[in-house]
């Protein structure tokens, strides 16, 4: 079996991505990630084009990466300009790292207008950057830009290209369809004619997303005999991304049998894929495949009952391969197996023939009729297995609340402030708060009456909150849901509530939050 490459782009092209800025100690964090999943290099930047890369590749230099080696990223040298001048050269070879990819233009409508240079001029570019670099640094690989798109119009000089790189002695010729529109029928037929002219020994492939082909568009080149596939984890990038490593990795080890990357390494790809998730500071996408929350999650009652003879029956592969785990989710479409298999899911002993778990299923279907959504609140859901099977403990009671939004003139915010009484422990609380808005001046409350009795309170923050209106044509009379998510420093849970009166819908939701740690410890 070949052995097949993979190259991060993640700290280069996936900052690139809208919404997404990485600093110096974020790509650090990153970088000794992506080496822990098993990742052959890691483009950290382009030193030449920011301040930020360049620090970084000085800040690198004490990373023990044990299976990656850095790649720094830069252009040919200027037409204006001698390589041994050129500004980014120097930055390049100030990176100090054992690989370097240089990009250079193929498509021949780019080399006439952006550079504006004959094109054997552009050709000689590529050579002398390689060639110079490659005389200092052990790998030099070339990323063909527009190189699909330039087969298209003029595929004599797109191979001209790749020729002038390889003479240069560039130690892999990396074919890019850089606008992402190539469709996998052009690339099967562009990559066979391409390896047939230059041979398997030093191709790779470097796909965009914009025609959502970028994952299937690298499985097709790999396995027409490509050695090595760039992307970026969870497919960050420019406009709509480039290929999805966290689907690469596994698709050609388990579909294709590529032995490339270790089982062990593998069951990380979850972590490493939530980790850059929250590092660049956005939400999971739960329907990504592998590694998202929905990937293997059971819904129907039928569904359900089937995986648990068999997963087999549901499941392409077994989510444990990646990282992942299998989810039974709670809904109107399940069924007593759905219960019970969230009862082993909660660490809740109960009897399976029991008629609480039939009654389970009659309440929490009425409930969904109403409006509840238990899938994202699962804590919502414990706490109701609970206080059916009698395993809850009341931790308060409410006597009143009162809630009182002012707003004294135009062009100012208005004042939110919450007035609560509770009874905790046979004692009477009465406590009031602000807040910045009347949810939050609720919740304020309700944690100051409770913080003398549970300090572990004090742990638990805020993370989401949702509201979403269930009945159309009702204007503002219609019932909302309320989805809150929670954590503290170990774990993350949502809650739900549904009410006409959005207040009473939060409270529900907050109330839950609440008891749900309590309950927890």
């Amino acid at each position: 079996m070949r052995k097949i490459e993979i190259y991060d782009t993640t700290l280069r092209d996936g900052a690139q991505s809208e919404d997404v800025s990485f600093s110096v100690e974020d790509k650090l964090r990153i970088a000794e990630k992506l080496d822990e999943l098993g990742i052959h290099y890691i483009e950290g930047g382009w030193p030449g084009s920011n301040p930020r890369d360049a620090e970084f590749f000085k800040k690198a230099r004490i990373l023990k990466l044990k299976t990656s080696k850095l790649a720094a990223f830069g252009s040919t040298h200027r037409a204006s300009l001698k390589v041994n001048n050129d500004p980014s050269i120097k930055a390049i070879l100030a990176a100090k790292t054992p690989v370097v990819t240089i990009v250079g233009k193929t498509w021949d409508f780019h080399v006439k207008e952006a550079l504006r240079i004959p094109l054997s001029q552009n050709l000689d570019l590529i050579h002398n950057s390689i060639a110079y670099l490659k005389k200092r640094i052990p790998k030099v690989f070339f990323d063909a830009e527009h190189f699909f798109d330039g087969y298209k119009a003029n595929p004599e000089y797109a191979f001209k290209v790749l020729e002038s790189a390889r003479s240069a002695g560039a130690d892999c010729l990396v074919l890019c369809d850089t606008n992402g529109g190539t469709m996998p029928h052009e690339i099967e037929d562009i990559v066979k004619k391409t390896l047939k002219r230059f041979g398997t020994s030093s191709i790779g492939i470097h796909a965009h997303n914009d025609s959502e082909c970028a994952v299937a568009n690298s499985i097709i080149a790999v396995k027409l005999g490509a050695l090595q596939v760039q992307g970026t984890i969870n497919g960050l990038g420019e406009r709509c991304g480039n290929a999805n490593l966290i689907s690469v990795i596994p698709n050609l080890k388990l579909k294709l049998n590529y032995e490339y990357i270790t089982d062990s390494k593998l069951r990380k790809l979850k972590e490493v894929s939530r980790f850059v998730t929250e590092i660049a500071n956005l939400r999971h996408f739960k329907r990504q495949p592998y590694v998202g929350d929905s990937a293997f999650a059971h819904k129907g009652g039928i569904h359900v009952s089937a995986v648990q003879r068999h997963p087999a029956t549901y499941e392409h592969i077994r989510p444990e391969l990646v990282g992942n785990y299998q989810r039974v989710l709670i809904s109107d479409l399940g069924g007593k197996s759905n219960i019970i298999r969230k009862a082993k899911e909660f660490n809740l002993k109960i009897d399976p023939e029991s008629p609480k778990v039939a009654q389970i299923v009659r309440e929490m279907k009425e409930l969904e009729n109403q409006g509840f959504q238990f899938e994202g609140a699962e804590a919502s859901f414990e706490l109701l297995m609970k206080k059916t099977f009698g395993l809850h403990r009341k931790f308060f009671d409410l006597i009143g609340f009162r809630v009182i939004v002012e707003k004294r003139k135009e062009g100012e915010a208005p004042l939110s402030e919450a007035t609560i009484m509770l009874r905790v422990d046979g004692r009477l609380e009465h406590t009031a708060a602000t807040g910045n808005g009347p949810v939050n001046a609720l919740d304020n409350a309700l944690r100051k009456a409770l913080d003398g009795f549970y300090p572990q309170l004090k742990q638990v923050k805020l993370i989401d909150y949702k509201v979403r209106v269930l009945a159309a044509g009702k204007g503002t009379s219609a019932k909302v849901r309320v989805l809150i998510e929670s954590g503290d420093d170990t774990h993350k849970w949502g809650t739900v509530g549904v009410s006409e009166n959005i207040i009473e819908a939060s409270w529900q939701a907050l109330v839950d939050s609440i008891e749900y740690k309590l309950l927890r410890g």
